[in-house]
């Protein structure tokens, strides 16, 4: 020790009092920066494995490693950082003494070795990683950097004084050995080298150890006065962003989304106050201090903008520029939050500033987030993926479209069609409902639609939710055809809900529509619940073919109460191909090559990524892998609802994605998502236009298996095992008593008395037992016509009974269900087992019919189809029932009548048939018949009640039906009886005032439900007086659509779905009239 060396030391200690106090300053602004966001208390809990996760990726650097090339690198430089800082203190006695270490342990083997260790380490890693920034430096105008943006002068300033730091430990180090000679060989090796150059000097050791302090102690200073210098700040930051992280344990922040928050609390649309409420984020200050505390730890490494598809393909979209830009102004405008009229000039003008929107006029200073750049996002997850610090851009995203949908609506003009669709159609297509059974009529097997083929879940196994895509986009319904066909072949039971389906609203809430993707969540979990009733939780198992639908059923209904086992198509087809209930065959020798495109809401939001490819294995294809796959997959570019959305800016994302995949040289693209098979496919479609791509198809997973199951032979083959036994089951049993004289329609048969298995009607199967939805068994030999049930009328007994015919589920009538084959022909001259079909040859035992009567002497009766008198039915509902006709109607038109009173009956046993009530006064309630299914210990009812069981009337034999326009009467004529004469039923007229109360009381949870026309009806009441009643009560601005259950909703006001609609199941049809609590209010 001597003068020099003291007067090094006393300087250092004192600019490191200085630094020290500028580091803490800065600590304590930003805590108060980041204790201006919102609570959030879901991140605190639970402490271990958050902890624990915590220790994982900071000592594994399990983020970093997927960059192979940096991940080593920036290990060495945070080790030696961190445990750098004993040293970085000793320096302070060593500035002042040379021969100074710490007592006990520095002298030790082991302090020596981890000295040499930490100085080599820091070294060679800073080296890397400033030869990595100036590869990869954006000077190259033709180079897309991932450092494109960041702050230079912070990321140069900290890699120096690291440089220095490391250099530091090494020269210190040798200075001490070349001045005192103490080394060893195995602590020392590469400092004993470098002390060879070095001359013996006691003030050089005491200059090594001031420069070492001094760049400690620059670090410390800067950093205080540079909140925005993410680079230097997250060495600090990173252990509290990672450990506050929303995902518990190894998962980052994709699948769900984030829910809607206000002060805390998640926000439920019923009952959020939009003047208390903020609806996702308008000022800096509606972020999460998480948020917040996101902003801060950003590092700038630019690896989420170099994964972005957006910013890759020319958008002006960038990541970390996003988060960045949101750090800058949240610093920017805190002194203003902090300190109200004391801030300075340029926090209030900063606080003027909106966060999304424009450059200003006349180049004034405009939005911190540009609308291009909000609404580039796909939210595919690569950047949230790829961060190293476990920053939620997704989330923030998404925030910030909240509010400008729900509050500022402004977003892009396509998302109005978007919302408007979803809203009135409930899907993004604007199709009506009806047409989501439409595929259903192109395979050739039974697919069971629940509520028309089966009432309950019991012996099914999964609910396969088609999706929008699947059932009206041409390519997706053929994936929908092959997953179908696949479970059938593989014996799984399963059922689709038709045209109950609606869409999951993931479009609506990636796009910022929280509200719209709550009340179609709820409207689609009260209908998938009413599936499930009675199922315990275990075997609620949905199958899905949309990646979207997939991850909003499995990871965001939960959170509204929806909690469903939900697989991928992909899985459970790897599942049932690994338990050989499936076999592939590959193909023969042939160009079979194939690329998969992982989809982002499969892969990554949710990790399937082994499913699809055991698959494509299986199928005997040749995997060619893109350069970007598997957690690294670039989107397609239809995600965020960017689906809807035209592409303006820069280069089509699905371009170029194809590009990738044609340079593969693969004929065959594969996915496993809807929306990817359309961007891909309309990618391929351009490139082909341009001369490549030639002979190149896009196909789903599923068409691969299809076609490779099908090389082993036929596929369907159920139906053949069931057909050697159904004819025998058809049989009248031959001990029995033989077959009484027919009886009139009024008796009952006797118990014992055989009847032939009659046509099922609904679930009430009576005889051989069906699979729902199956086609039924056709007819070996005659048998004797089935006793009439209470709800049809009985046949003439003078004339010979015509056959029936099973048209869908067996109801009366010329509709059939979508997808239901024919019945084949039963024998002539006596009804058989099963139904034959209408045809305009007449049997032998089929008089002809009389011809209809004009339409005035007719009891009114609306068209099907388009054809509807009066006003329009809400799209995917329904058909109404047809009213009933009048003793005045022909025997022509009574077929019709007969099919409008079955169509909604409960299932009707035809072994034990109760008699019809007289005075057209509701029947009882029949018990159903046996199923060749289990029942379960408690019959689910019908959705809809029972018609009322009219007056039997003696019914002819007819050959077809009379012509549509033969039998329509006037739109609005009057309707056979005379109209003055009938009055409306109670059930309208309680109705009425509830509709009446809609139009006073405008309340989100006011909703108005009626059952069918013709179920509230009471006898001899036509239709007409119902409806003019109903149609004045109209409420204004209000939609009145008449069909099976009819919604009164005033428009903007009400909030509808279909939990409102068991509603109709407490409607007395003895008494028929509707308490008005069963209105929604």
């Amino acid at each position: 020790m001597n003068a020099t060396t003291i007067t090094l030391g006393t300087i250092g200690v004192l600019f490191s009092v200085v630094a020290w106090a500028s580091f803490f300053s800065g600590v304590w602004r930003i805590v108060r920066v980041i204790r201006l966001g919102q609570p959030d208390r879901s991140r605190l809990f639970p402490v271990w494995p958050r902890l624990k996760q915590m220790l994982v990726e900071f000592l594994a650097h399990t983020k970093m490693v997927q960059f192979r090339s940096v991940g080593w690198a920036h290990w060495l430089v945070m080790i030696g950082f961190l445990g750098g800082f004993p040293l970085y203190f000793e320096a302070y006695g060593q500035t002042f003494n040379p021969e100074f270490h710490w007592p006990i342990i520095g002298d030790t083997f082991l302090w020596h070795l981890w000295d040499e260790a930490l100085g080599i380490g820091t070294v060679i890693g800073i080296v890397t990683m400033i030869v990595i920034r100036q590869r990869n430096h954006p000077r190259d105008a033709q180079r897309l950097s991932r450092f494109s943006g960041s702050n230079f002068v912070a990321a140069y300033t900290i890699e120096a004084i690291v440089l220095v730091e490391g250099l530091g430990m090494i020269l210190v180090k040798a200075g001490k050995i070349a001045t005192f000679h103490e080394s060893n060989p195995y602590t020392d090796p590469f400092t004993s080298l470098v002390a060879q150059l070095l001359p013996e000097s006691v003030v050089m050791v005491s200059v090594f150890a001031f420069a070492k302090m001094l760049s400690g102690a620059m670090f410390l200073l800067l950093v205080g006065q540079r909140l925005n210098w993410g680079v230097a700040w997250h060495r600090f930051s990173a252990f509290f962003n990672i450990y506050f992280k929303r995902e518990v344990g190894d998962k980052v922040a994709l699948g769900a989304a984030k829910p809607m928050t206000s002060g805390g609390k998640v926000l439920n649309l019923e009952e959020a106050d939009p003047d208390e409420d903020s609806f996702g984020v308008g000022k800096v200050e509606d972020f999460t201090w998480k948020n917040l505390l996101d902003f801060t730890t950003c590092t700038e490494c630019g690896r989420c903008q170099s994964q972005c598809p957006a910013w890759n393909t020319g958008k002006p979209l960038s990541p970390k520029l996003l988060i960045t830009s949101l750090r800058d102004h949240a610093y920017a405008k805190a002194p203003y939050l902090l300190g109200g009229d004391k801030a300075p000039a340029s926090a209030v003008a900063e606080a003027e500033r909106p966060i999304v929107g424009g450059v200003g006029e006349d180049g004034a200073l405009g939005g911190v987030i540009d609308p291009e750049v909000l609404w580039s996002c796909t939210t595919c997850g690569a950047c949230v993926e790829q961060c190293p610090v476990d920053i939620e851009h997704v989330d923030h995203i998404i925030d910030l479209r909240r509010h400008q949908v729900l509050i500022e609506t402004e977003f892009p003009h396509e998302l109005s069609t978007l919302f408007k669709n979803l809203e009135n159609k409930g899907n993004p297509w604007g199709q009506n409902a009806s047409a989501r059974t439409g595929w259903i009529g192109e395979v050739d097997f039974p697919v069971p639609v629940f509520g028309e083929d089966a009432e309950s879940f019991e012996g099914f196994e999964y609910l396969f939710w088609v999706g929008c895509a699947g059932a009206y986009e041409d390519r997706a319904k053929k994936t929908t055809k092959a997953v179908a066909e696949l479970l059938y072949s593989a014996e799984v039971e399963y059922l689709v809900l038709g045209a109950e389906e609606t869409c999951t609203g993931d479009s609506a809430r990636r796009s910022g529509n929280e509200m719209l993707f709550q009340a179609l969540a709820q409207q689609n979990i009260a209908t998938i619940d009413a599936v499930f009733e009675g199922v315990e939780p275990s075997r609620r198992k949905i199958v899905v073919t949309c990646a979207h639908c997939f991850n909003a059923l499995k990871n965001e209904y939960p959170d509204l109460g929806g909690a469903y086992e939900v697989v991928h198509h992909t899985q459970l087809l790897n599942k049932l191909v690994r338990e050989k209930k499936l076999v592939p065959v590959a193909p023969v020798e042939g160009n079979n090559s194939l690329t998969y495109h992982d989809p982002c809401y499969l892969g990554r939001h949710n990790k399937v990524y082994e499913a699809p490819r055991e698959l494509i294995e299986a199928s005997g294809a040749k995997l060619a892998e893109m350069p970007r796959h598997a957690q690294r997959s670039m989107c397609c570019g239809a995600g965020g609802a960017r689906m809807w959305m035209e592409e303006t800016l820069g280069k089509r994302i699905n371009i170029d994605r194809v590009d990738e995949a044609l340079a593969t040289n693969a004929q065959t693209i594969a996915s496993g998502c809807p929306f990817c098979r359309v961007m891909l496919t309309d990618g391929v479609t351009a490139k082909q236009q341009d001369g490549a791509g030639e002979n190149v198809q896009v196909v789903d997973v599923a068409q691969l298996l299809l076609d490779s199951v099908r090389r082993g032979g036929p596929l369907v083959v159920r139906e053949q095992k069931k057909t050697a036994s159904a004819p025998a089951a058809a049989k009248p049993a031959p001990s029995e008593q033989p077959a009484q004289p027919q009886a009139p329609a009024a008796e009952n048969p006797k118990p014992d008395t055989p009847a032939a298995a009659k046509p099922a009607v609904g679930l009430g199967i009576a005889g051989p037992g069906k699979r729902p939805g199956a086609k039924k068994p056709a007819a070996t030999a005659p048998a004797e016509p089935a006793a009439e049930s209470p709800g049809q009328p009985a046949a003439d007994q003078g004339a010979a009974p015509a056959a029936k015919p099973a048209v869908g589920l067996g109801i009366a009538g010329p509709a059939k269900r979508p997808g239901a084959k024919k019945p084949s022909a039963a024998a002539p001259a006596e009804p058989a087992t099963s139904a034959p079909a209408e045809t305009s040859e007449p049997t032998a035992a089929e008089p002809a019919p009389e011809a209809p009567k004009p339409a005035s002497a007719t009891t009114a009766k609306p068209t099907v189809g388009l054809g509807i008198a009066g006003p329009a039915k809400r799209p995917g509902a329904r058909k109404p029932a047809a009213p009933a006709a009048q003793p005045e109607a022909t025997s022509a038109d009574e077929p019709e009548q007969k099919d409008a009173e079955q169509k909604d009956a409960e299932p009707i046993s035809a072994a034990d048939p109760s008699p019809p009530t007289s005075k057209g006064r509701p029947s009882k309630r029949l018990p159903p018949s046996s199923r060749s299914r289990p029942q379960s210990p408690r019959h689910k009812r019908s959705r809809f009640p029972s018609p009322p069981t009219r007056n039997p009337r003696p019914t002819r034999a007819r050959r077809s039906r009379p012509s549509a326009s033969a039998s329509r009467p006037a739109r609005n004529g009057p309707a056979g009886a005379k109209a003055g004469a009938a009055q409306p039923c109670r059930a309208c007229s309680a109705m009425t005032a509830c509709m009446s109360g809609c139009d006073r009381v405008h309340s989100p949870d006011v909703a108005c439900v009626v059952v069918t026309l013709f179920d509230c009806m009471t006898p001899r009441t036509s239709m007409q007086p119902c409806r003019a009643l109903m149609t004045q009560a109209e409420p204004t601005g209000a939609r009145l659509s008449w069909i099976a259950v009819t919604t009164c909703r005033p428009m903007r006001s009400c909030t509808w779905s279909l939990r409102l609609y068991p509603c109709t199941r407490r409607a007395s049809l003895d008494k028929p009239t509707i308490s008005l609590d069963a209105c929604g209010r």
